[in-house]
């Protein structure tokens, strides 16, 4: 029977990039296992879209604009939350990211890299930052940080966005330590390719955007199927949630053959540059 019971960290749960894809999954779920929601997103309409659906499943949400790369919109959302709440959240969803790729360092915009680090790094900063003491001093909860595989692939052609998600899963890492023995679960998910709207909204130049959305139509997990994985993990207070049988590949061969990985993913970016 207790396998059955709800988990208490997901009573008040703060996402962010609820929107759409993996955060609009997360929101649901929560939302399906007795949760309240609150959706955060940089468009108020998408948010809006997901607290209707949230509501029509009998849960409820409340919709907030939020821009994460900006410090006083998450310190907003945070006064928003806790009102709506009357308390602090249980359980933060760092979720919200963006994609850009394609290029190699020199030729990527420092345009791009601000706006990839502001989003998928400083929107994990300014999240932790925000709402960490809160669950410190609660001394209970949970925070799930959205980092992908690229934070330890480090892909030829994705700068901006590996080294994003790098210092993001270092983050959380960091975090987890300094949460170690309290009652405050920290997760950091790294998937690889999930069915996200990411590659059409992102910034990635049109080879490289072709081939991720043929991988994203073929193999790539549903967010609802990699959701239900980073909730389990949470629960079991487990660290990485690396879903996908690509992803713990990469992860393996990091750590066991660091040297002749990296040569193989530069053979690797050398022939897809012939081909393209």
């Amino acid at each position: 029977m207790a396998r059955n019971k709800p988990d208490p960290r997901l009573a008040r749960a703060v996402v962010t990039g609820a929107g759409s894809g993996i955060g609009r999954a997360f929101a649901l779920e929560i939302g399906r296992r007795g949760g309240h929601v609150v959706c955060a997103d940089i468009s108020l309409q998408r948010a809006q879209d997901t607290v209707g659906l949230l509501q029509s499943q009998g849960a409820q949400g409340l919709a907030v604009q939020t821009d994460v790369s900006q410090l006083d919109a998450m310190q907003d959302l945070a006064v928003q939350a806790c009102a709506w709440f009357d308390g602090p959240p249980t359980l933060v969803v760092n979720n919200a990211g963006v994609g850009a790729g394609g290029q190699v360092i020199g030729e990527t915009s420092m345009d791009d890299w601000h706006w990839v680090l502001g989003v998928n790094l400083w929107g994990v900063i300014h999240g932790c930052h925000v709402f960490a003491p809160m669950l410190r001093e609660a001394g209970f909860g949970g925070v799930i940080n959205v980092c992908s595989t690229a934070s330890f692939a480090a892909a030829p052609r994705m700068g901006p966005y590996s080294a994003s998600k790098a210092a993001a899963l270092a983050l959380t890492e960091t975090l987890a330590a300094e949460m170690a023995g309290l009652d405050v679960h920290v997760t950091a998910l790294c998937p690889t390719f999930v069915q996200t709207n990411i590659v059409r909204d992102g910034r990635i130049e049109a080879n490289a955007s072709a081939l991720a959305g043929k991988l994203m139509r073929s193999v790539a997990f549903t967010p609802e199927r990699v959701v239900r994985e980073s909730l389990k993990a949470l629960a079991r207070d487990q660290l990485y949630v690396v879903p996908q049988l690509d992803a713990k590949a990469v992860w393996s061969a990091k750590r066991w053959m660091p040297a002749l990985y990296t040569r193989g993913a530069g053979q690797l970016n050398r022939l897809m540059a012939r081909w393209a």
